[in-house]
């Protein structure tokens, strides 16, 4: 959908395992302005793998989707998904950048499952520890393949790259206000579950699940017997609100994605650390009960709204607000100003 054109922007674009979403944003004095948005279904899904005519396949899809939703901008930020991307967050002594760098590259050896040489890696710090004079460093690696796939696909997109981040970042940009507060972000996407531990601000831990919406909706499909669209339509109806044969048959999948997030909630409240809330986003997210069925974590669980730092026309805001937990990843990368 396209609002009006405007100059300066930046496009967010999030490569999904089921879609392609992209928000392109402007700044006016300051505040982020909504210029456009779209999204659209992709067949398959890009790995480090990809063969040329796969990207080339990628990129046409986005090709159209920029045009169609009457996008304005060449600059564009892309997030890479996180389960083909190694994070760790590890701590080292105070030292100069110079020398951090060289310290990492040596123990990055001990954090990435792959030969280093096959590997892209970055890193920042997200925090220190005045008391032992150490740094907290978020560590990420990127298969070369992989990071390849993706600048071969936009400049076949005819897009100019600017930057390539993790999904949890954009997702912190989007959805975390308090930076005094810690959070976990629950991003439920169609094939894959990102559980992201946010403490006052920063990136902590970032895991990967393979199982999402379509997960939920196979099973439901399988315990009733019924045909997938059928099945999908009983989801988006139904959720895990109440009970019955239909939240029953929801359950499992979810439960596998809430113990996952127990698990990482227990190792944090066991060094001192309390979650202020559970964020939840992804198509699936707008599932009957589901804030519910989260909360039973014990922890304050909300959806995520990453329209709140934005401003839009107030004509389409209820068109809008339908897609907005599929877009928190699109539009924190655009707001990376």
């Amino acid at each position: 959908m396209f609002f009006f054109k405007k100059k300066s922007s930046i496009l967010g674009v999030d490569i999904g395992t089921a879609d392609i979403k992209i928000a392109q944003i402007t700044y006016n004095n300051d505040k982020p302005f909504l210029d456009t948005y779209g999204i659209v279904n992709l067949s398959y899904q890009l790995t480090s793998e990809n063969s040329d005519e796969v990207v080339g396949k990628a990129a046409e899809v986005l090709k159209q989707l920029v045009k169609h939703a009457g996008v304005t901008t060449k600059r564009c930020m892309i997030s890479l998904p996180n389960g083909a991307v190694f994070t760790s967050i590890i701590d080292m002594p105070e030292m100069s950048d110079k020398e951090l760098d060289q310290a990492i590259q040596f123990e990055a050896k001990k954090y990435v499952p792959l030969p280093i040489s096959e590997v892209i890696l970055s890193w920042s710090i997200v925090g220190s520890n005045p008391t032992n004079k150490t740094k907290s460093i978020l560590l990420t690696a990127v298969p070369r393949h992989l990071k390849e796939s993706y600048v071969n696909l936009f400049a076949l997109a005819e897009l100019n790259l600017e930057v390539i981040e993790i999904e949890a970042l954009a997702l912190i940009r989007a959805l975390v206000f308090d930076t005094k507060s810690n959070y976990v972000i629950i991003d439920i996407g169609a094939k894959a579950t990102g559980i992201n531990f946010i403490k006052e601000g920063y990136l902590q831990l970032s895991r990967s699940i393979n199982v999402g919406g379509d997960s939920i909706t196979e099973h439901i499909a399988e315990v009733l017997n019924i045909s997938h669209g059928r099945a999908e339509q009983f989801k988006k109806d139904f959720g895990v609100a109440g009970t019955g044969f239909i939240p029953e048959a929801a359950r499992p999948v979810l439960e596998t994605i809430r113990n996952e997030a127990s698990q990482l909630l227990t190792i944090y409240r066991a060094r001192g650390v309390q979650v202020s809330k559970i964020i939840l986003v992804g198509g699936a997210a707008g599932m009957p009960g589901i804030i519910e069925f989260f909360a039973e974590l014990g922890v304050a669980t909300e959806l995520g709204n990453p329209l709140s730092k934005l401003e839009y026309p107030e004509a389409v805001g209820a068109v809008l607000k339908r897609y907005a937990l599929h877009l928190p990843v699109a539009i924190g990368l655009a707001l990376n100003k």
